[in-house]
């Protein structure tokens, strides 16, 4: 009796050991789907940043081109702008020795206007040259003519 016991007690155990291991089967295939259902969705994002990076890098190469283009015009612009302000300086400084000459005729004029009967132009003549003087003064020591 004793052995029928003890092989109903290890029949018994090798089967509660079976719905063990059944029941563990069923909870690592749970997984393992899941693990699938992760990769699948992984493979997707990477897919989807590989497609993000490759536009970033289209982008990134227009972008490089536009700032060669803007490189150049911008020297162009910059080259042309320091011409003309050359031509200014030069231009100004023609226009400072025209306005002394003119300043110097006027000085010259003005005993010849004095001599005149007619005093109210003189004296307009006199406040204009003494105008044009001053603003010759001024201009000079501004830095505005070279």
């Amino acid at each position: 009796m004793m052995s029928h016991t003890l092989g109903i007690a290890i029949e018994s155990l090798v089967a509660i050991l079976l719905l063990l291991t059944i029941g563990y089967c069923m909870l690592l295939n749970t997984r393992l789907k899941r693990l699938k259902a992760d990769e699948h969705s992984l493979k997707a994002t990477i897919g989807e940043l590989i497609t993000a990076t490759e536009i970033a890098e289209r982008a990134i190469g227009g972008l490089k081109h536009t700032v060669r283009d803007v490189n150049e015009n911008l020297g162009n612009q910059l080259t042309s702008a320091a011409q003309m302000s050359l031509q200014l300086k030069k231009q100004l400084a023609e226009s400072d020795n025209v306005f002394r000459r003119l300043s110097k005729i006027a000085i010259a004029a003005r005993p010849a206007l004095e001599a005149e009967p007619v005093a109210p132009k003189v004296s307009s003549a006199k406040a204009v040259a003494a105008a044009a003087q001053a603003f010759s003064e001024r201009r000079r020591s501004d830095g505005l003519a070279a």
